[in-house]
């Protein structure tokens, strides 16, 4: 169920009413999934998708997508690792897009899109195992892998772009939400 908010954004989940047509973030791979592969993915479960909307117009301001995934035991720092079981993968959840409109730009939505992905995963975390957050950073101009790090997102030793949070850091933060 969503919460419903009185802010003139809300986030929903991608439906067929959601204007996709004129949304354009400046990656074209990241616009042409949005409008062609996403609601696809959605209907096979393979991708969750979230939009960012405003007051009662369907029009995307932003967007971002949830799935299942693991890590390899072997690719996570070493003092992550100790502290983990020995299976050799764990469980996490992969923030696979997160796109705002150019037209957006310098509202901090991509900031909102990002606490909302997360605090929704940790929320899920809480019934489904999920160790981390996991993030494969697109090459992109300009490049999103300073924003990533600005919230604390670790790159993987042998794999500098994709990143991963620990949900663990996150538990003050939602936690505190849910106790309220």
């Amino acid at each position: 169920m969503e919460k419903k908010s009185t802010s003139p954004v809300r986030m929903e989940t991608l439906q067929k009413h959601h204007d996709r047509s004129p949304f354009d973030c400046g990656d074209e791979g990241l616009n042409r999934y949005l409008k062609e592969l996403a609601k696809q993915e959605q209907q096979r479960r393979t991708a969750a998708v979230f939009v960012l909307v405003e007051g009662a117009d369907s029009r995307i301001l932003g967007y971002y997508t949830l799935s299942q995934s693991s890590l390899l035991l072997a690719d996570l720092p070493d003092s992550r690792r100790k502290k983990l079981p020995r299976y050799p993968q764990v469980p996490t959840t992969l923030l696979g897009r997160l796109a705002v409109d150019q037209s957006c730009r310098g509202k901090r939505y991509g900031e909102l899109l990002l606490m909302n992905a997360l605090e929704r995963a940790w929320n899920a975390s809480q019934e489904i195992a999920s160790f981390a957050m996991i993030v494969d950073v697109l090459e992109v101009d300009p490049d999103p892998l300073p924003f990533y790090l600005r919230y604390d997102f670790e790159p993987l030793p042998t794999q500098p772009r994709r990143l991963f949070l620990p949900f663990k850091v996150c538990d003050q933060l939602f936690a505190a939400d849910a106790d309220a």
